[in-house]
């Protein structure tokens, strides 16, 4: 490696590449993992990168993963970043020093599995890298592109590719001065999904040896046989035959249009005599259980011991569910009616609505719903993986995020994606106060910056380990306390039901 301090300069097993400096860190943008997922390569199992000669720019980031736009009521809290390119299957990499040895994050971003990259600006590694880790953000296939069930003999393309991008790092991160045997998998909503069905999949093992969950977790799967409704609805959508070979003949963007209307139909009108279970997950595209690439379920998978030697870190915001039922104002037409209809559908009594009241004597139906939801979705599948790695060989620490955000006039709470910029320490860039306000305190961002640094480093974010005799969980505002099974009595309501 050589460098100037405006050109880094590094070899990988492709070839060479020349970076630039972002905020300190040396920084590589737009490196492909693998080959572009196009022409008879589409929706199927990645392909190595090919190498390149001579001197290959990774100043810029690269094209990003074919996707429609977020619905309307999220892009101002989630600005996407959309590049053209078939070179989509690219990583970013922000190292402090390249003749080091020391420990990697990789990060797999969220968006329902149809939305986001690896080039969202709050990713930015750099704060990482300053703290001595070395951070990478990837890009994977997002919608049919990446989670097709056709039932043929491929399935979850996009999952291998976060596979394709770990085997690279493995490779390659050595020459960015990255420890191979020190990665920490890490992710966010479908990303924290994605990392809790890595820790499940045999084709994972070993890639990497810590691993972080924020907002998911193995619950969000798909059966085959709703992995083949899905891509029924999507195939008659297009007007085609419901096989890949005929859906991967529409062109890529009448695709992912088609993709974003089925999972808004899902969203808006999830009758569950059309939908089934879909009815209740709202997510149409999501990892399939195919008995190959994902044997099965990752939640039993992990219970049987997969992953029991990599430890994790795993946990929810606190009030996750109110994005969705502030950013679009719904909160406010919940009324007691639809809240005992949707709790009950979500299996829940009215007589456990009541432990959800007494806890919150303000809350207006809205808020109570938001806090049911939130359990349903984010914070229980957090605590039956944690449940269920008890005894394990690594240790699991769960954790739960408080910073209530001022946004939308003070209502939308420790919410869903909220933690991001905090863990990534940029409450600097601009895009992330429509989510954390104009004046996030820095002092949360340095308590759960910190607290994530020191697990990648450590192994050990700072408080005792699970357990399902204390359940000790670390608060995380602007402090970390650490509180054995805090709502314990809401926890308890899902026993048997979720």
């Amino acid at each position: 490696m050589s460098t100037t301090s405006s050109a880094p300069v590094v070899r990988v097993q492709q070839g060479v590449l020349r970076g630039t400096t972002d905020r300190g860190a040396l920084a590589f943008f737009g490196v492909p993992f693998a080959a572009p997922p196009f022409g008879p390569d589409r929706m199927r199992a990645p392909r190595p990168a090919s190498p390149w000669n001579g001197v290959r720019d990774a100043t810029e980031y690269g094209p990003t993963s074919p996707k429609a736009p977020y619905p309307p009521q999220y892009r101002p809290l989630f600005p996407e970043v959309d590049i053209p390119g078939e070179d989509c299957l690219n990583l970013n990499v922000w190292t402090p020093d390249t003749t080091g040895s020391l420990p990697v994050l990789v990060w797999i971003h969220g968006g329902s599995f149809t939305n986001g990259s690896g080039s969202v600006a709050e990713y930015d590694g750099a704060a990482f890298a300053r703290d001595g880790v070395v951070t990478v953000t990837i890009n994977y296939r997002l919608g049919a592109e990446g989670f097709l069930y056709t039932g043929d003999d491929v399935a979850n393309p996009g999952l291998l590719d976060q596979v394709a991008a770990l085997t690279w790092v493995r490779d390659n991160i050595a020459a960015f001065g990255g420890d191979p045997a020190r990665v920490t998998v890490a992710g966010e909503s479908a990303g924290a999904m994605s990392v809790t069905t890595l820790l499940s999949m045999p084709a994972a093992a070993g890639l990497f040896h810590r691993a972080i969950a924020q907002s998911g977790a193995a619950a969000h799967t798909l059966d085959p046989q709703d992995g083949r409704m899905v891509s029924d609805f999507l195939a008659e959508a297009l007007g085609v035959e419901p096989t890949r070979e005929a859906i991967a003949a529409i062109p890529v963007q009448q695709v992912t249009a088609a993709v974003s209307a089925l999972t808004e139909q899902l969203q808006t009108a999830p009758d569950p005599a059309k939908w089934g279970a879909l009815a209740l997950s709202l997510l149409p595209f999501m990892p399939t259980v195919d008995g190959e690439v994902v044997p099965r379920p990752p939640l039993e998978a992990i219970t049987a011991g997969r992953g029991a030697d990599v430890a994790l870190l795993i946990g929810s915001n606190q009030d996750e569910a109110r994005l969705f039922f502030v950013s679009d104002g719904s909160i406010d037409a919940v009324d007691e009616a639809a809240l005992a209809a949707a709790a009950g559908a979500y299996g829940l009594p009215a007589e456990s609505i009541e432990v959800y009241r007494r806890n919150r004597p303000d809350a207006r139906p809205g808020d109570l719903l938001a806090a049911i939801l939130t359990d349903w979705f984010y914070r229980v599948p957090a605590v039956r993986v944690a449940e269920a790695r008890t005894g394990g060989t690594a240790p699991t620490w769960v954790y739960r995020f408080d910073y209530w955000s001022p946004a939308y006039d003070g209502r939308l709470g420790a919410c869903h994606g909220v933690e991001i910029p905090f863990v990534f320490d940029t409450l600097h860039v601009p895009n992330t106060r429509p989510r954390v306000g104009d004046s996030a305190p820095q002092a949360v961002a340095d308590t759960a910056h910190a607290t994530w640094v020191s697990f990648i480093r450590s192994g050990d974010p700072g408080w005792a380990p699970y357990t399902v005799d204390a359940r000790t969980t670390g608060l995380i505002n602007d402090k970390v306390e650490a509180v054995d099974d805090p709502a314990g009595d809401e926890r308890r309501l899902w026993e048997g039901v979720r």
